[in-house]
């Protein structure tokens, strides 16, 4: 079925909400087409077209709960997902901490929707991957990447009367290009809405370039660097920690927002003064859905300013437990920064570390947020304001809380995208003080 307009929609979750007969019910219908390319070693490996479109079924009976889910939309299909959510809602035991569905709400639409994206066809997508390909191939360098575009709608509707819908779009393109020998390699990512600010042929030149320039790797001694980070670089750590501004984990001491002696840090400063985040689900680089995953109407949210903890997440249950208000929780997180490019950021630097990419990020210590990972495609010594020569990698220990208290200075925030957070981002480059390097790596 693909994508369906807001009518056809509410058409089917109106049926659904009227089958139940549970104490409540609430329905969601999502949709995507979602097209992709792939390339390895200077060819096209594989292409292709998905279509998916899925009804969720979740219904309580008290405090039991019971989901079921199907992609058929007859009557019959209907009727059947209604009844096996009920079936499961009856032997399900009870949910201490079960939240009714939200009554009705009001949301405001966000541009979370492009046209051009909406349209790409295959040859659009080919044309990507050959303007990736042929200039890899005259320079004699190697490239493998992946293209997803896609557009999708969501549509809610529960049993206390409210209801959802719209549309998005989204485009994710990176690729690794290495030098033939494989001991240079550069990479490049970009995460938009809309295709139409994409330029491929100006992208893969960024990771040819650190591909080529990052063979003949020197070893440096691991320890505590001066290092700019590239936005990208930065983005995995910052997610990572902002998984930890839950009220409930910090209330109960599991956190590095938890005051000793019981309690959170709201409204403490814990960061440079210079650290501000928000979210803003109608931001105009990183627009997201108008609702969270429980029906809350998103608004712009501040979570770090000017280096306090501004705001904790509560969840519906916990907000009630509290005697708090519960916030939607964010879908994208915007931190704001200065106008300078990481390369203005490296001339000012007298001796440090341009670091592109980091990976493989592991937690050591929640209760610090001390994180683990490494450095790939392309890492650089800086002196006097310049690169000097590429640096084997390094395995860091690190934690962003303690990197957002050593920062030099900040850049331009950019979009970038992050296969393991939840958030869009808008992250600034950053020059850091004090990054702790543990080891080396020998992977490029």
């Amino acid at each position: 079925m693909g994508i369906l307009t807001e009518a056809e929609a509410k058409a089917i979750l109106d049926k659904v909400i009227k089958l139940s007969k549970a104490d409540e019910c609430t329905a969601t219908l999502s949709g995507s087409i979602n097209g992709n390319i792939r390339f390895a070693l200077n060819n096209v490996s594989t292409s292709g077209i998905i279509t998916n479109t899925e009804l969720g079924v979740q219904v309580a009976f008290g405090k039991r709960v019971g989901i079921a889910t199907i992609n058929a939309f007859d009557d019959a299909s209907l009727e059947r997902v209604v009844r096996r959510a009920e079936d499961l809602a009856k032997l399900a035991p009870e949910n201490p901490e079960f939240m009714p569905a939200v009554g009705k709400q009001t949301y405001t639409p966000t541009n979370t929707f492009s046209e051009a994206t909406a349209t790409v066809t295959p040859e659009q997508r080919a044309g990507v991957a050959a303007k990736s390909i042929t200039p890899c191939k005259q320079a004699k360098l190697i490239a493998a990447g992946f293209l997803s575009d896609g557009q999708g709608f969501q549509a809610f509707a529960n049993s206390n009367g409210n209801f959802g819908y719209q549309k998005s779009t989204s485009m994710d393109y990176t690729c690794t290009v290495r030098t033939e020998d494989g001991r240079g390699s550069g990479w490049v990512a970009r995460n938009l809405q809309s295709v139409a600010d994409f330029k491929p042929d100006t992208e893969i030149q960024i990771a040819m370039k650190k591909a080529a320039d990052s063979a003949d790797a020197k070893a440096l001694e691991p320890g505590k660097y001066t290092v700019i980070m590239e936005p990208a670089a930065s983005a995995g750590l910052i997610s990572f920690m902002m998984n930890f501004f839950d009220a409930r984990s910090a209330d109960e001491g599991r956190s590095f927002l938890s005051k000793k002696g019981g309690g959170n840090k709201l409204g403490e400063q814990v960061y440079d003064p210079r650290v501000t985040v928000y979210a803003d689900p109608s931001h105009p680089e990183a627009a997201v859905l108008p609702w969270d995953g429980e029906g809350l109407p998103r608004k712009r949210l501040p979570i770090i300013e000017k280096g306090k903890v501004a705001s904790l997440q509560y969840s519906r249950y916990w907000a009630q437990k509290q005697g708090k208000t519960a916030d939607a929780s964010p879908g994208n997180l915007i931190m704001e920064g200065g106008t300078k490019s990481t390369m203005d950021l490296v001339r000012s630097t007298q001796k440090g570390i341009l670091v592109t990419r980091t990976w493989y990020i592991r937690m050591v210590d929640p209760q610090t947020v001390l994180l683990t990972g490494l450095t790939r495609d392309g890492t650089f010594y800086i002196e006097n304001g310049q690169i000097k020569y590429p640096i084997k990698n390094f395995r860091f220990n690190e934690s962003p809380v303690i990197m957002l208290n050593n920062i030099e200075e900040l850049g331009k925030p950019v979009r970038v995208g992050d296969d393991e957070s939840p958030f869009v981002m808008m992250i600034p480059a950053m020059k850091l003080r004090d990054f702790t390097f543990t080891s080396l790596s020998d992977a490029v």
